[in-house]
């Protein structure tokens, strides 16, 4: 019996062992393991920005606990003029120190904590400021990100320095370094404050994160607004576009002259343009009346200065309702000695546009054609412009003289060029007769005759025999010509007609003293 219970007393003394030793390497495996993660966690906190404005606080703490130490031994060591300047160096150096993290004074998480900045919304009061809203909601909603980020990464520091409290505390029960003890105390000191930390940033973000949304509501509500206010200027706009191009559809229709339609159609252009000119002007101008009142007082500076201008638009408005000169008519304008004439090509606000055609007046006295002449509407009321073409009439008196000699048989050369210009300008006498007619409804004419006619009247150097018809208003100098070269030939052709051109008789006979010619006058005279 003695022999088995020493038996059963050894086994227990053997497995008691064996656990003793499977205890002692289950608690050095795990404070192997806590180490691991206290490195990990330690790598964390190095990197993380939180910790390094704490340690930069502790480091101004020190430093002016330091300087202090020092401002204490130097008045100590006052006589002794070695250690004194030791000491006052490094008070120097310790000042700087304390210059650069002076940010640390008070509290370490200053910057960290305050929250950014939010502007005033701007207001948006047309399409063009929706891009600034657009940015302003976009910068407020990424200040609101990166202050939310500070207060996470502040959220996960208080998780690793917990987990470090938490892996230190169950290293020290095992671990106889003398060292824990202190880091826990110096870890939950740091856990207190990035607590009190967190308190503040949540109260502060609390109160930026309502400032911030009502800041991008009322933007948000803005862009809205004049999203709608658009569509529907838009929408107007496009109205106002589709009815001038239902006019310009009726102009079109009942509007057989195609001048006259050039002309309702840039008029139909121009009070579109002023329509939807005034519509912006009223929608995005948020004090009309008070850009009405400065117009009117400097209305009267703008009409000095700008005179012409506005007498042009004046002079605009009389051509386009007065009817006197449309696109197409053939005019003629004198201005300072200098005459123009040509085809009205544009009428515009400020301006007609004349083309110079080929004319007698180019032939006689410019000696140039095919210039663009812009002419200042303000004209009609200051200068002659002449209408070959008013009222859709296409033809225009022209004349032509013929001197012939005092002894040529005048009757019959003007029978001849009645007969002559009769043939040539019978198709213009018909047009002219049928517009006249119209004409007649409009003007008081007394004389609607029309037909070729022939004058004769007595000049110094001959008879003048002045003929007259009907001619193409844009094309004078065809008509012109052709009975110029006929003309010349029937005369030439008749032996009792003489065209007649200035001449010269020259006598030659031997030199004469002055008693022979004296002589030869009293002989001449009796």
């Amino acid at each position: 019996m003695r022999f088995v219970l020493l038996f059963f007393i050894f086994l227990f003394q053997v497995f008691a062992d064996n656990n003793v030793s499977i205890d002692s390497n289950l608690t050095n495996t795990s404070i192997l393991d806590s180490k691991k993660q206290l490195e990990s966690i330690n790598l964390y906190l190095k990197n993380n920005i939180w910790m390094a404005r704490y340690a930069n606080y502790n480091t101004f703490q020190r430093i002016n606990n330091e300087l202090e130490d020092n401002e204490r031994l130097i008045k100590k060591y006052s006589k002794d003029s070695k250690k004194k300047s030791d000491i006052s160096k490094k008070i120097k150096y310790l000042k700087d120190q304390l210059e650069l993290l002076k940010e640390y004074e008070k509290t370490p998480f200053s910057n960290m904590l305050s929250a950014p900045e939010v502007a005033i919304a701007p207001r948006i009061t047309n399409p063009i400021m929706m891009i600034s809203g657009f940015s302003y909601i976009k910068k407020i909603r990424s200040d609101k990100e990166e202050y939310k980020h500070h207060i996470n990464e502040l959220d996960n520091l208080l998780k690793k320095l917990k987990e470090k409290e938490e892996i230190l505390t169950t290293i020290l029960p095992n671990d106889f370094n003398k060292t824990v003890p202190n880091k826990i105390y110096e870890l939950r000191t740091q856990i207190s404050e990035f607590e009190s930390a967190k308190q503040i940033a949540d109260t502060t973000f609390d109160v930026y994160e309502k400032r911030a949304d009502e800041s991008i509501n009322i933007a948000t509500n803005d862009i809205k607004s004049q999203i709608i206010s658009t569509i529907n200027i838009a929408i107007f706009i496009i109205a106002i576009i589709a009815i001038s191009f239902f006019f310009k559809f009726i102009a079109k229709k009942t509007i057989t002259d195609n001048d006259r339609f050039y002309i309702v159609n840039k008029f139909i252009n121009f009070i579109n343009f002023v329509l939807i000119i005034l519509t912006l002007l009223f929608v995005y101008i948020e004090n009309v009346t008070y850009v009405v009142t400065v117009l009117g007082f400097a209305s009267a500076g703008i009409a000095i200065a700008m005179k012409d201008m506005f007498m042009s638009m004046l002079g605009w408005v009389v051509i386009i309702f007065g009817g006197s000169i449309h696109v197409g008519d053939r005019v003629r304008v004198s201005h300072n000695g200098n005459i123009y004439v040509g085809d009205i090509i544009d009428i515009s606000v400020l301006r007609m546009t004349l083309f110079e055609d080929v004319t007698l007046t180019t032939y006689k006295e410019n000696r140039r054609g095919g210039r663009i002449v812009f002419i200042p509407n303000n004209y009609i009321f200051t200068e002659l412009i002449s209408n070959y073409s008013h009222h859709g009439m296409k033809t225009v008196w022209d004349g032509i003289d013929v001197v012939l000699s005092f002894d040529s048989n005048h009757k019959k050369a003007v029978h001849i060029a009645k007969t002559i210009t009769r043939k040539y300008a019978k198709g213009y006498t018909d047009i002219a007769k049928r517009q006249m007619t119209r004409l007649r409804n409009e003007y008081s004419i007394k004389n609607p005759n029309v037909e070729p006619r022939v004058f004769t009247f007595f000049e110094p150097y001959g008879i003048n025999v002045s003929i007259w018809f009907m001619s193409n208003s844009y094309a004078t100098l065809t008509l012109r010509s052709t009975i110029s070269s006929e003309l010349i030939d029937a005369f030439n052709k008749e032996d009792d007609i003489v065209i007649a051109y200035p001449t010269q008789t020259m006598y030659f006979s031997k030199k004469l003293s002055p008693k022979e010619h004296a002589d030869l006058d009293k002989e001449v005279l009796s």
